[in-house]
């Protein structure tokens, strides 16, 4: 009687965390939108919805890298890279610029895949192996273009103006703007893919225990591969949508934007430890993590403000994650 009562705290503890991060969402926008000058506009939204974009798509790759055990610190400056490369092409290759959004979603998935290869195959620490790409993918960017920042074209340019267009500056019905829809697009298929799938329950099964999951048959090394390399599609999303709201894309960049996309996963309810997160979950920490990124500058505090509060939330994130994996641990023991 006493384990059945103690297992039923557990799993309201558990349940709790599920609704921690909506949470924390309202009580955050409703903070600064009392505290912060001029946030509760429409103006603000927007701009809450276009920092979404591409920390949306970065946490949407990375969550599949998360369940199963992984990390991936490259996805900032392999961002970065994809979008000075593919710029690159279209300014001064000359190649069309649908071509260049190709490479840029190629050149993020060659680096997923050799991300997967090193630790799936040679055995690298995906800490170790992440932070060699970021290094690679921040040189390799800036010895192409010849350091020098890359533009994509404007909306009113005769050629290649439809590319923002279509990512970002069109409003459906006047009034919903289509990176918004996009964001949402992509999320029902990642979630699909996570949820739905024998991928999805294949990585939720080398999360929880990839030994026991290599015992059963499942081919562990390939499954963890192809999640680094979905994952560096939606890291190539992310390089076009961030060069589609904000256009120029300097070299050498892009080194902890990696951690918007994590942390928003972490407080979205995603185990560091790997075995369980939802898709759910990471598009709400996107959004606190995007608040967040717009409501400390309408607070009138800058970048090094920023920075510090960021780095307080991945840390309390962290330590949410470790006690939420206690709970879980404490739950199955009983």
């Amino acid at each position: 009687m006493t384990k059945i009562k103690n297992t039923e705290k557990q799993g309201l503890k558990i349940d709790m965390q599920k609704v921690l991060a909506p949470a924390a969402l309202v009580i955050l926008y409703v903070l600064f939108a009392i505290v912060g000058n001029n946030f509760f506009t429409w103006d603000t939204a927007e701009n809450i919805l276009q920092s979404a974009y591409y920390i949306g798509f970065m946490a949407f790759g990375v969550t599949f890298i998360i369940i199963t055990g992984g990390i991936d610190l490259s996805l900032g400056t392999v961002m970065m890279c994809s979008a000075l490369i593919g710029a690159y092409s279209f300014n001064a290759w000359g190649l069309p610029l649908g071509v260049g959004v190709l490479i840029t979603l190629g050149i993020a998935m060659v680096f997923g895949l050799m991300n997967g290869v090193m630790i799936a195959k040679l055995g690298l620490p995906p800490f170790i192996a992440t932070l060699g790409s970021q290094m690679i993918s921040m040189g390799i960017g800036s010895i192409i273009t010849k350091v020098q920042a890359q533009t994509w074209p404007a909306a009113s340019a005769e050629i290649g103006g439809w590319f923002k267009k279509v990512l970002v500056r069109t409003k459906v019905f006047d009034a919903i703007p289509i990176g918004a829809i996009w964001l949402l697009v992509f999320f029902v298929i990642a979630s699909l893919i996570l949820h739905k799938s024998k991928f999805g329950r294949y990585l939720y099964a080398i999360g929880s225990n990839e030994e026991a999951a290599r015992l059963s048959g499942i081919n562990t090394s390939n499954w963890k591969i192809g999640a680094y390399v979905l994952s560096g599609f939606f890291v190539g999303m992310a390089a076009l949508f961030y060069a589609a709201v904000y256009s120029t894309i300097t070299p050498g960049t892009g080194a902890g934007q990696e951690m918007h996309g994590i942390t928003g996963v972490i407080v979205g309810g995603t185990s560091m430890a790997g075995g369980s997160g939802t898709m759910v979950g990471t598009l709400i920490g996107v959004f606190i993590m995007s608040v967040l990124k717009n409501g400390l500058p309408a607070c009138g505090l800058q970048a090094p403000w920023q920075n510090f509060f960021t780095g307080i939330v991945v840390i309390g994130a962290v330590l949410l994650d470790i006690q939420r994996t206690k709970a879980a641990s404490k739950v199955k023991k009983s």
